[in-house]
């Protein structure tokens, strides 16, 4: 028996998602279509955390370290990345955000915050604050969800909630 809330969080995840990239191809401001979402996210995630290396960004996003180093590897060849020597083992190499992608992240986002303000600009501050927690609790769920499949720890669904089976 499937419960009907978890049926229209299915669906409106998956509208969400089309919606969200629909929006930014559609988008007449060429911030929109600056960086794609990988992009974005990677550059994102250097800009908050520091340089790092491919495995360690790649564990941070939830991704495979190879698709990350194709990612990367476009990043590189557009200037928006750079790759130096880690300091901590001289073998291995760190990924930081250049000026140039900070620069290109920066106003995407910017863009990104402005449509966001216009769309949702009848929403009450109470309605932004609510769905801006339930978004971030949301993400914290999907984050620990795959760290806890990765260990081998899938939760399982039972009538009156879940359990770690």
């Amino acid at each position: 028996m499937s419960d009907p809330s978890i049926s229209a969080i299915e669906t409106e995840v998956a509208v969400l998602m089309r919606r969200g990239e629909a929006t930014r191809r559609a988008m007449p401001v060429p911030a929109h279509r600056a960086l794609d979402r990988a992009a974005y996210l990677i550059l994102r995630h250097l800009a908050a955390a520091g340089p790092q290396n491919v495995s360690v960004l790649a564990a941070a996003l939830h991704l495979d370290g190879s698709t990350v180093t194709r990612q990367v590897a476009s990043l590189l060849r557009d200037g928006l990345v750079s790759r130096k020597r880690d300091p901590q083992d001289r073998r291995g190499a760190v990924i930081a955000a250049t000026p140039a992608g900070l620069s290109r992240m920066s106003a995407v986002r910017k863009a990104r915050e402005e449509l966001y303000a216009r769309m949702l600009a009848g929403w009450s501050g109470e309605d932004l604050s609510m769905l801006a927690a339930l978004l971030h609790r949301l993400n914290q769920s999907m984050d620990e969800y795959a760290r806890s499949v990765q260990a081998g720890r899938v939760p399982q669904v039972r009538e009156d909630g879940p359990e770690e089976g």
